[in-house]
C-alpha cells in the first residue's frame, strides 16, 4: 500500500495558515486590505490581549453577497481574479483567497456583512474550520470581522507568540503604515479600550502624517514628487535633523501597496548619502505609480514583497528624483552632515518647498530636474547603482 495521502481540508488549510497568518497583526493586515478592496472609507479595529484573545474590524464597504459568504471561505475563492492572466493587472491588495479560510482554520471566526442594497444581513461563524452558524440578521450595511482565541487549537504555534504589548505594537505599526498608504480612508485602533491610533481620513498625506508620526517628524518632511517614465513618485523626504537609527521610518508604496524591497532603501540611501552623518538613516515616504506589467505581486504569500522587471531602471527614477529634491529644497549641506544636523537647514527656499507640498498653492523648485537629469547627474546615478551592486538590465 502507497504512503502518499491528500490531506484533509482542515489540515491543508492550517499549513496555509502558516505562511499567511504569523502573528495577530498578520490577521489584522489581510482583514484590513480586504475592507480597503471593499471601497471602505472607515475601519475600526479594536483587539484585546495584543489580538491575540479578540481582534474586531469593522468596515463601511461594499459588503458581502449573500451568496458569497461562505464561499469566501474556501480556499482560492476570490472576487478579484476570474483568470492566470489577471495576475499580472491586480490593482487590488488581495487577490490569491487564502486569508479567510486560513484565518478560520486556526481561530474562531464571526462575520456579520450587509450590502447597501439587501434588506437583510448574513452571520457567518466558523470555528477551526468547521461551520456552526449560517443565518439571516439585521445589521448595518459593511461588514464586521471577530475573530478570537487566534491558534487556539494550534498549541505548537500558540507558544511563538509575544506578549500582549508586543503583538500590540506591532498591529499598531501595520495600521499606521496602512493609513499613511491610504489618507483617504479614516483608520481606528483601540486596545484595550484605549485609543492607540485615529486618522481623519481627509485624502490629505499630511494629516495622515501628523496623526501617525506626530508633528515633529511632519515639520522635518519635504514634499518629493517627479521620476522618470515608466515611474511616478510622489510623497515626503525627511531632513537630517529628523534622521533615525533604523530604516523603520522608510515606508514604500508601489500602486498603494506597502512594500519592502532592497533596491529602494538601497536608492534612498546612496541619494542621501552625502547629508547624513553615519549609521542615520532618512525617514521617506514614497508611493510610486506604474503599470502593473512592470512588477509581479504575487512572489509572496504575504504580498508584501514584489519583483521589478528593471531593478536598475527603478533605482535611477528614484535616486535622481530625491537628490532633486533634497538640492531645490535647500537640504544639500555640500557634504557637512554635522553642520547640516546643526543648522536645521531652515532655508527659505526650504519653507516654500515644504509649504507647496502641505497646502498644494506653491510651485515646487527644482522637480523639472528630477525627470531631466543633467549630464553629470545621470552618471552619478549609474554610479550608485552600481556602488549598490542593483542589477542595471532587464
Amino acid at each position: 500500500m502507497g504512503r502518499v495521502i491528500v490531506l484533509d481540508e482542515i489540515t491543508a488549510n492550517q499549513i496555509a495558515a502558516g505562511e499567511v497568518v504569523e502573528r495577530p497583526a498578520s490577521v489584522v493586515k489581510e482583514l484590513v486590505e480586504n475592507a480597503l478592496d471593499a471601497g471602505a472609507a472607515t475601519v475600526s479595529l479594536e483587539i484585546k490581549n495584543g489580538g491575540i484573545a479578540s481582534i474586531r474590524i469593522t468596515d463601511d464597504g461594499e459588503g458581502f453577497y449573500e451568496d458569497d459568504v461562505l464561499l469566501a471561505f474556501e480556499r482560492y475563492a476570490t472576487s478579484k481574479l476570474r483568470s492566470a492572466d489577471d495576475i499580472n493587472k491586480i490593482l487590488t491588495l488581495g487577490f490569491r483567497g487564502e486569508a479567510l479560510p486560513s484565518v478560520a482554520s486556526v481561530s474562531r471566526v464571526r462575520v456579520t456583512t450587509r450590502r447597501r442594497d439587501a434588506e437583510f444581513g448574513k452571520t457567518v461563524e466558523i470555528h477551526g474550520g468547521q461551520l456552526v452558524r449560517d443565518e439571516r440578521v439585521g445589521c448595518p450595511a459593511g461588514t464586521t470581522i471577530v475573530v478570537s482565541e487566534l491558534f487556539y487549537n494550534v498549541p505548537a504555534r500558540y507558544k511563538f507568540l509575544k506578549k500582549d504589548a508586543a503583538e500590540a505594537a506591532q498591529i499598531s505599526e501595520l495600521v499606521g503604515r496602512l493609513a499613511i498608504g491610504r489618507p483617504d480612508v479614516s483608520f481606528s485602533l483601540r486596545s484595550q479600550n484605549t485609543q492607540l491610533l485615529y486618522t481623519p481620513g481627509t485624502g490629505s498625506l499630511a494629516d495622515a502624517v501628523f496623526a501617525v508620526f506626530g508633528k515633529e517628524i511632519l515639520d522635518g518632511l519635504v514634499p518629493v514628487s517627479g521620476g522618470q517614465p515608466p515611474y511616478a513618485l510622489s510623497g515626503y523626504l525627511g531632513l537630517p535633523e529628523i534622521a533615525r537609527g533604523n530604516r523603520n521610518l522608510q515606508l514604500f508604496y508601489v500602486n498603494g501597496r506597502f512594500i519592502r524591497n532592497r533596491v529602494l532603501h538601497q536608492a534612498v540611501e546612496e541619494a542621501y548619502q552625502t547629508h547624513l552623518l553615519k549609521k542615520k538613516h532618512p525617514v521617506t515616504i514614497l508611493n510610486i505609480t506604474m503599470d502593473t506589467g512592470l512588477l509581479d505581486v504575487n512572489a509572496h504569500p504575504t504580498k508584501t514583497e514584489v519583483r521589478f522587471v528593471n531593478e536598475g531602471e527603478l533605482f535611477r527614477a528614484v535616486y535622481h528624483a530625491i537628490t532633486a529634491t533634497l538640492r531645490g529644497g535647500g537640504a544639500d549641506v555640500g557634504g557637512d552632515a554635522e553642520a547640516a544636523g546643526k543648522s536645521g537647514m531652515e532655508t527659505a527656499e526650504l519653507s516654500s518647498v515644504k509649504a507647496a507640498g502641505k497646502s498644494g498653492t506653491a510651485e515646487l523648485s527644482g522637480m523639472e530636474r528630477a525627470a531631466q537629469p543633467d549630464a553629470g547627474d545621470a552618471g552619478a546615478d549609474v554610479d550608485a547603482a552600481a556602488r549598490c551592486g542593483v542589477r542595471q538590465d532587464g
